[in-house]
């Protein structure tokens, strides 16, 4: 398909453009513009050898649409490797909206957005990511069948992030095994980079689990609820980099590993909920990994989410402990990988992951 191309959607008074757009590597990517809501949006389909494509949509002020195209390819591709690495039988994608989800989302755009996820025709199932909520999904529902974590009173097994959070926790325990020689959690320091849904759910775990929270958020409520409910001590967002502590978790959006940053760390472990960590994945692999510095690579670590939606919402199932309890011993057989081949996590990761693809 070249060009634009309009379609007419039921009664939608004015024709949605699509626009095919081409990128090495990638089945699809589509964007979309719907005149009457203001829906701007791209749609990235990675691979679909294991299954059909699934990713969260996520909304977010984007400043141009080549920034967009570059954060939906990175979080499609992470979500291919991220469902082969956990053994499931589903391919990567992502969507993203452009705009501000606390001023520009609206009924009209939500809808349209369901319009453009039903075109694809179940090559993209879609969910909650950053800026979408379990009642937006709701919404995008009323037009498409291709919605999995929709609340439980709307028939789905809802918001994935409990679960996402538990996975990180099974990654932290295996980190910790690995790099510390421990089975415990008791008195260790976590630094948590970002207190949203799963930031905050893996900051509870961690409080049972007795270790020392130390937070950091660039939204002040977030962290005086975490503070007040944990009982934690926080730092600026300036600073979470150079704290000491046993294990540094981001847990905020991507590339939080950098240029800027990856000197400053002083944690000996690495395991967080965010996608794509690492802003330049080959050199900064490589830099932690001659500095001693584990880490747990995020699509291992993150995939619990992906793994409840997979097992409730698709293969109909109640209890999705058993695969993601399977997080740990994923991660140890990429240390032993790591350790054998003398070369970083993330590149581990991605040789064992892409064995399985082919």
């Amino acid at each position: 398909m070249k060009g634009k191309v309009c379609y007419y959607y039921g009664k939608v008074s004015k024709p949605m453009e699509l626009k095919k757009l081409k990128r090495p590597g990638f089945e699809e990517i589509v964007s979309c513009f719907d005149s009457d809501s203001g829906l701007k949006a791209l749609i990235a389909i990675h691979n679909t050898r294991l299954g059909p494509a699934l990713g969260g949509i996520r909304m977010f002020p984007y400043r141009s649409e080549d920034e967009a195209l570059q954060d939906v390819t990175a979080l499609a591709k992470a979500m291919t490797y991220k469902a082969a690495a956990a053994h499931l039988k589903l391919g990567g994608g992502k969507a993203v909206i452009f705009g501000d989800p606390l001023t520009q989302k609206s009924k009209p755009l939500l809808r349209a957005m369901g319009r453009f996820i039903n075109e694809l025709k179940g090559r993209y199932i879609s969910a909650k990511d950053a800026g979408i909520t379990t009642a937006d999904l709701v919404e995008i529902s009323q037009e498409t069948q291709f919605v999995t974590g929709l609340p439980e009173a709307s028939g789905g097994s809802g918001d994935p992030s409990p679960w996402t959070a538990l996975g990180i926790l099974e990654g932290i325990r295996a980190s910790v095994r690995e790099r510390l020689g421990r089975n415990d959690l008791t008195g260790l320091r976590v630094v948590i980079q970002g207190i949203g849904a799963v930031g905050f759910s893996l900051a509870e775990l961690l409080h049972r689990e007795k270790a020392k929270l130390i937070l950091a958020d660039v939204h002040r409520k977030a962290l005086e609820r975490a503070q007040q409910r944990l009982g934690a001590e926080s730092v600026s967002a300036e600073s979470v980099y150079s704290v000491e502590a046993e294990i540094f978790s981001p847990c905020a959006l991507g590339g939080a590993i950098n240029n800027q940053t990856v000197s400053k760390l002083r944690s000996p472990i690495i395991a967080g909920g965010a996608n794509n960590q690492l802003a330049d994945e080959l050199r900064h692999d490589q830099e932690l990994f001659q500095r001693g510095i584990l880490y747990a690579p995020d699509y291992i670590v993150n995939a619990g989410g992906l793994i409840n939606i997979y097992v409730q919402d698709i293969l109909k199932e109640k209890d999705p402990m058993p695969w993601i309890k399977k997080i740990h011993e994923t991660l140890l057989e990429v240390f032993s990988l790591s350790k054998e081949r003398g070369i970083g996590t993330a590149q581990a990761a991605n040789q064992m992951t892409e064995e399985i693809l082919t």
